[in-house]
């Protein structure tokens, strides 16, 4: 599976660098993670789970039985970590680009810019 990775998928992969769980503990630590933001249902969570053990990306650990149903517990991969590893510094180094634009506008708010094929000057935050 190549980067870059859908928010649910780099969710699933970072709850697992922590330790083994199951597909609920997945759920309710996706909605950790995203604040929220992403929640996941049982039916979409155990889809993308099984195209992540497909990809290599996700083991089984361990199953167990609770109250009579299967539990299944995943662990994130080698493979898994080096894909979140790579995703981790990709995002990273976006942020930074994004920082240091955003940095440089703070502080030179009023510095012209060329528009974009025009060779006209335009001011910082103006229509391009």
């Amino acid at each position: 599976m190549d980067t870059p990775l859908r928010e649910p998928t780099f969710l699933i992969l970072t709850a697992l660098a922590a330790a083994p769980m199951h597909g609920y503990g997945l759920i309710g630590e996706v909605d950790t993670l995203s604040d929220g933001r992403v929640s996941l249902r049982p039916g979409t969570l155990y889809g993308a789970l099984d195209r992540l053990v497909d990809a290599g990306l996700v083991d089984v650990d361990r199953e167990e039985i609770v109250d009579g149903r299967l539990r299944r517990y995943y662990r994130l991969s080698p493979e898994g970590e080096a894909t979140l590893s790579a995703e981790t510094e990709r995002l990273r180094r976006n942020v930074a680009a994004a920082t240091e634009r955003l940095r440089n506008r703070a502080t030179n708010p009023g510095t012209p810019r060329r528009a974009a094929g025009t060779g006209t000057p335009r001011l910082a935050g103006g229509p391009a």
